[in-house]
């Protein structure tokens, strides 16, 4: 199939694209690196009046470090995510979770922005902003805002955004704390959607685990934070992890937690299993960072 006629507007800047969507409302649709909005045009899935091509906002392009935070714009690649020393040194989970993004062509034009809004469930992206506790920015009519990672994704594809508003990036805040971080996600193949992921990043203070967040993915209709088990694990130092009694608690209460949805391949018990398979390799890790 074809997409149906639309218009096409390339802007500039980001008033100029919120003017085109206050004139057109939910006729119009925002483009980014386009690897999920155009196959859905060609399937005609969404049919929109009118395309605004973000390609030209140069200031969404950047990886940024000012102070103690870095900011990763809306029209950052996955492959310049995936080159980035910055981010190798400050974001290492991003550079762990960018080699399994679907295949280089792909990464090569997809978005770290598209990939945020689409809000996809089985998406690598959403799990790490709220593993690395992330701040979304938002620009609308009415100036711009901020919502907390954890806090954006809603539900099936629906995130916070409004129709009226434009995503401009994510920031995350640095500590001086010593951090661990640990990703993987099982797959058929090498880029195939995850069957079940996890995304987590660990703060020690004094040799303790003062923060903790276990993001799994590819699991329920959003990312999925294992509140219970993280909170069993807060203040725990990191040879505690490798009490067999301790593992198998943490593991049982994260798959009491997480909620799992079936998909056309893998079962919810499936998943469920291997919520507590990806935790415990994750916590044997952990056990051996300091």
């Amino acid at each position: 199939m074809k997409a149906a006629a639309f218009n096409y507007e390339k802007v500039s800047n980001i008033a100029q694209a919120l003017s085109l969507l206050k004139v057109h409302g939910d006729q119009a649709k925002l483009i980014a690196g386009g690897q999920s909005l155009l196959p859905a045009l060609n399937m005609r899935l969404s049919a929109p009046q009118i395309l605004i091509d973000l390609q030209g906002i140069s200031e969404l392009k950047k990886i940024e470090e000012e102070g103690q935070v870095i900011r990763i714009g809306a029209m950052v690649t996955h492959t310049q995510i995936e080159n980035s020393a910055l981010v190798l040194e400050k974001l290492p989970l991003l550079s762990q979770a960018v080699t399994h993004i679907a295949h280089r062509a792909i990464r090569n034009l997809g978005t770290w922005g598209g990939s945020i809004v689409y809000g996809d469930p089985a998406a690598e992206w959403p799990a790490c902003a709220i593993a690395l506790d992330g701040v979304m920015l938002i620009a609308g009519p009415n100036g711009q805002r901020r919502v907390a990672a954890k806090d954006f994704f809603q539900d099936l594809y629906t995130t916070d955004l409004g129709p009226d508003e434009i995503f401009l990036g994510t920031e995350f805040t640095m500590t001086a704390l010593k951090s661990f971080h640990y990703f993987e996600e099982l797959s058929r193949r090498h880029g195939d959607y995850a069957v079940t992921g996890l995304a987590s990043q660990v703060e020690f203070d004094q040799g303790s685990i003062s923060a903790i967040r276990l993001v799994y993915f590819s699991v329920a209709a959003t990312p999925v934070l294992a509140t219970k088990a993280q909170n069993l694990l807060q203040g725990k130092k990191p040879q505690d992890l490798q009490n067999k009694d301790l593992l198998a608690q943490v593991c049982a209460l994260a798959r009491a937690e997480v909620p799992t949805v079936a998909d056309i391949t893998n079962s919810a018990t499936m998943k469920t299993h291997l919520v507590g398979v990806l935790l415990e390799r994750a916590l044997k890790a952990i056990s051996l960072s300091i």
